[in-house]
């Protein structure tokens, strides 16, 4: 995607083809900053500090973090401490895991030397399978925000997205906002509601951010605002992203989801996740039982952090010192409040019937003839 008009990915090889440039994220909207990373300590950073973010992301930068480790150490034990490392930086996204577990798989069996030109070839591999899938997701919704098009004679098509599962959560394109992506290069009118989503402000900071320098129309509101926008008819469609999905279609993504869905259930709103299928968990039945939800610093939700009139960086105490704070990153949306997953095979049910179907090598299950 763009930034500053110039073709731009959130996660690359530097010139030295071993160390990993990142945007950091942190820094978003109002300084546009990249950082290298050099050590398994600093790719573990950049990830629990939420530098780069976003589930598909989050698994490619773990993939090279996981290189960087061996590239220190290659022995069995830096394996297995880099594996360690890494998982414990963000609980809830099971793309983390899934990435460390195909790095692990393409190393083990390998001599010590060629382990870490073996690391760095799957990392590739994962970032580039991510632009692939998430370009499939983009055209396969493309085409429902397109029906929603043919009937607005002319008229944009109103779209309301949360958190931000657009091409700075992922390698490139994104999960959510690919389909938006998609639809406007291919000229479909659409207007993007940006949730601001509190407590680290995702939508306001980072999606209206990249929806900006790709030339979308949006307007950012407050998280409480979707609700009033659906029952005065000025959503057509609610896309979100997911940090897994599980084997019966739950979907967990950043906190405030399940509220637009049920919203968006009352007013007959169609309620997509957009989804690559390393976000499915096949292992994970009950999402609301099930899924370990991240909770993160209280200073997340009693301080704001803004650019002043003057144009200096400030961090601002919002809550009253001595009030407790609980900041639960993640929340759980039943399959049940779901129109459909958008994943790169097609748009599907959320059930685990249409999920196994569809994703047959990860469900475990055999495909029909085989």
């Amino acid at each position: 995607m763009k930034v500053d008009g110039k073709l731009t990915r959130t996660i690359w090889l530097e010139p030295d083809t071993w160390s990993v440039g990142i945007i950091d994220q942190t820094q978003l909207p109002h300084r546009y900053v990249t950082t290298r990373l050099t050590t398994l300590d600093e790719a573990a950073h950049a990830i629990k500090s939420m530098q780069v973010r976003g589930a598909p992301l989050i698994g490619a930068a773990a993939a090279y973090g996981l290189c960087l480790a061996l590239r220190n150490d290659a022995s069995d034990q830096g394996l297995e401490n880099g594996y360690a490392t890494l998982l414990k930086t963000r609980p809830t996204a099971i793309n983390l895991k899934w990435a460390l577990d195909e790095i692990a798989a393409a190393v083990r069996n390998q001599p010590r030397e060629a382990r870490v030109a073996a690391a760095y070839r799957r990392a590739a591999e994962i970032a580039e399978e991510d632009v692939v899938i998430n370009q499939a997701i983009g055209r396969n919704g493309c085409a429902l925000i397109e029906k929603f098009a043919a009937r607005k004679n002319g008229a944009p098509v109103n779209v309301l997205t949360h958190c931000n599962a657009g091409w700075l959560a992922a390698v490139d394109w994104g999960t959510a906002l690919a389909p938006v992506y998609t639809a406007f290069e291919k000229g479909v009118k659409l207007h993007v509601w940006v949730d601001e989503t509190r407590p680290r402000n995702q939508g306001a900071a980072l999606t209206a951010w990249e929806l900006g320098q790709h030339g979308v129309p949006h307007t950012v509101i407050a998280d409480n605002t979707g609700g009033h926008l659906m029952q005065h008819g000025l959503v057509d469609m609610a896309i979100v992203g997911t940090d897994r999905v599980t084997a019966q279609g739950d979907v967990c993504n950043k906190i405030g989801t399940y509220l637009k869905a049920l919203a968006a259930k009352d007013n007959d709103v169609p309620f997509y996740v957009g989804l690559p299928s390393p976000t499915i968990d096949f292992s994970v039945v009950d999402g609301v039982a099930e899924i370990p939800i991240e909770e993160r610093s209280h200073d997340e939700q009693a301080t704001m952090t803004g650019r002043t009139s003057d144009g200096r960086i400030e961090t601002v105490r919002v809550v009253p010192d001595g009030s407790a704070v609980a900041n639960y990153g993640f929340d759980v949306t039943p399959a049940r409040l779901i129109s459909g997953l958008i994943t790169e095979r097609g748009v599907i049910p959320a059930t685990r019937a249409a999920l196994a179907e569809t994703f047959p090598e990860r469900a475990g299950v055999q495909p029909a003839g085989s």
